[in-house]
């Protein structure tokens, strides 16, 4: 029997702000256990909440760019229940008239785990989503041994839950829908969406049925995964475990569990509650929001999309629709690439210097893209050397090396101190001459349409010219010789 997997993502993220939801705390990560703090946000009696425009607004930008509907009016809710992370024991939060509606994430290719990329089942799929609500985070608590620690600094931090509907059906796509989305958030500079610092967090929603049965399965919750990886782990385990039950005969139960990624299973903590056990009503302290003015103001803010990037990178500058989706998979390097392409003639080549080059030497220094010394600029002259044949590609590789460690030097300058020479012309045609008359096969494979052993000799004329010379002036020179 063949069984069906349905996944569903609730998924946590905190909004940049400077200051928190309901108050003016600041907002930071790392500071002193609660020092940012106040009645507001401790949940003191009669303290009473302020609603923070700024995270409202951010909001309605995500739906806006998630292709979500804002309702004309939304309003907020109390979520009751007892934690010891939200001392006035209910959660400020949206029930029935959320910020944003509807919407959808594009799974881009390029956020598939590595090893699940050339298995993609339906490239280009889309998951739809139920809504988006924004909400106050809960305090962050430490567990050991002598007890538990509360820190109050994260309490009240302007949180945005976007849940999506049950269409994932794989590990495989949660793991890139985690990762679609967490670009796009970015994109928007709506949050960092830092899983390490706990400022995306989601909760995973998963059952299973034979293929047979028309109605979803028990849904089982994973509760506060932190990481896209552990994700996708938890996920296989917990699919295995349902399918061994049921094949076993036995009954699942709705109920939440844990994920012990150092033993890879997951652990029973609770039944589940349902809605009504939070008892939402209305809060009355806060007044409804209406959201035209809102909607308005944000269109104008709408930033271009990673896929709507990678389409103008394949319509504008000619790269391939993989380098295309490598570019604009980070937005500081989508910028980094546009910046430099902007300055140089050839745009196919710089993208591959940005894609071969400058990110293997960031990936070995272990360095983001927005900390490479280089600038585009300077990067764009080292290309332009290259494609007029004063340097080889190897020796520009040298000359980027340097200016790594020495950004202020000009590439100019480092080629002296490096004692570059221009190959001479004459030697290097000579070079050419020698190859050509020593390999008449390649040459008659060549002339009868074999235009890529043109390659094979390039590469012999550049052994002999000791990396000198510019394959590019190279190939040149062959394809007028034999061609």
């Amino acid at each position: 029997m063949q069984y069906i997997t349905t996944i569903g993502l609730e998924v946590h993220v905190q909004l940049k702000t400077q200051s928190k939801m309901f108050c003016s705390c600041p907002v930071g990560f790392g500071d002193e256990p609660n020092k940012n703090t106040c009645p507001t946000c401790l949940g003191l009696p009669g303290a009473l909440p302020v609603l923070n425009r700024g995270a409202i607004e951010r909001t309605v930008l995500a739906g806006i760019m998630l292709g979500c509907e804002t309702p004309p009016i939304s309003k907020w809710d109390r979520k009751n229940y007892f934690y010891p992370d939200m001392p006035k024991n209910y959660q400020i939060s949206q029930f029935d008239l959320p910020l944003c509606l509807g919407g959808v994430v594009p799974l881009y290719d390029h956020c598939y785990p590595k090893d699940a990329q050339k298995d993609i089942q339906e490239s280009g799929k889309v998951i739809g989503l139920t809504r988006i609500h924004l909400e106050e985070d809960v305090a962050k608590s430490t567990h050991s041994s002598h007890g538990t620690s509360i820190d109050f600094n994260r309490a009240g931090t302007p949180l945005m839950e976007i849940v999506s509907e049950p269409e994932i059906t794989s590990a495989e796509e949660a793991f890139a829908y985690l990762n679609s989305l967490r670009q796009i958030l970015i994109y928007g500079d709506l949050s960092d969406a830092d899983m390490e610092k706990g400022q995306m967090r989601c909760d995973v929603n998963v059952s299973v049925r034979p293929d047979s049965q028309e109605e979803l399965g028990v849904k089982i919750e994973l509760k506060n995964m932190n990481s896209v990886s552990a994700v996708r782990r938890a996920l296989h385990y917990e699919v295995s475990r349902q399918i061994r039950v049921v094949k076993d005969g036995g009954e699942l139960v709705q109920s939440t569990r844990r994920w012990d990624d150092d033993i890879g299973e997951t652990q029973q903590m609770r039944t589940k509650e349902n809605a009504h056990d939070y008892r939402y009503f209305p809060d009355p302290d806060l007044l409804p929001v209406k959201t035209e003015d809102i909607i308005k103001k944000m269109r104008l803010k709408v930033p271009e999309l990673p896929h709507q990037k990678a389409e103008r990178f394949v319509r504008d500058f000619s790269v391939s629709e993989y380098d295309a989706s490598v570019l604009s998979s980070d937005r500081d390097l989508a910028l980094y690439f546009e910046e430099t392409a902007n300055e140089s003639e050839a745009k196919k080549k710089v993208a591959n210097w940005v894609i071969n080059n400058v990110l293997a030497v960031l990936n070995e220094r272990d360095l983001k893209v927005a900390q490479c010394p280089v600038s585009p600029s300077k990067l764009a002259l080292i290309i332009k050397m290259v494609e007029s044949g004063k340097v080889s590609n190897n020796q520009a590789k040298e000359i980027f090396a340097v200016l790594f460690d020495n950004p202020d030097k000009d590439p100019e300058d480092i080629i002296t101190e490096l004692g570059f020479e221009p190959a001479d012309s004459n030697l290097i045609e000579s070079i050419v001459e020698e190859v050509v008359t020593n390999n008449p096969e390649k040459v008659t494979e060549i002339q009868e349409g074999n235009e890529k052993l043109i390659n094979w000799l390039t590469g012999q004329v550049m052994k002999a010219s000791k990396g000198k010379a510019n394959p590019k002036i190279i190939g040149d020179l062959l394809r007028k010789k034999i061609l």
